[in-house]
């Protein structure tokens, strides 16, 4: 994984979210690829089951507009934050959050993502993910 790949894949990930296109989220990952959705469950294993989730998680959620910050690389391993502003559900809310990624080749072979949600529509901090 390069500095350019690396941009490209985080950069299709952002439009496979704004699309709600889940295949094209899946086609990220590798096909045995590890999900981690929440610190305390169990991954999801497998680009079907990414598919599914992602499925499921942008089925309540419109008006997505998802910002990618600048992410940083280390070899094979790479982390980049996120802030996306979407009315889920009929309420406009903001999620941040972080991935923590791990990669073979040009797909995730394991992703641990971090996020919180709040009310509303909420600017990040000055500076963030720069």
């Amino acid at each position: 994984m390069n500095r350019t790949q690396l941009e490209t894949w985080v950069e299709e990930l952002r439009q496979a979210w704004e699309q709600a296109d889940s295949h094209r989220a899946g086609a990220l990952f590798t096909v045995d690829a590890e999900y981690h959705s929440h610190p305390f469950q169990p991954p999801l294993v497998g680009r079907d089951a990414i598919e599914g989730y992602w499925k499921h998680a942008t089925a309540t959620q419109a008006n997505i507009r998802v910002r990618m910050g600048k992410p940083l690389l280390d070899g094979d391993r790479a982390v980049v934050e996120w802030w996306a502003f979407m009315t889920e559900t009929g309420a406009e809310t903001t999620d941040a959050g972080a991935l923590v990624l791990e990669f073979a080749g040009e797909h995730c072979r394991r992703l641990r993502e971090y996020w919180n949600i709040t009310e509303g529509f909420v600017e990040p901090p000055e500076g963030w993910a720069q």
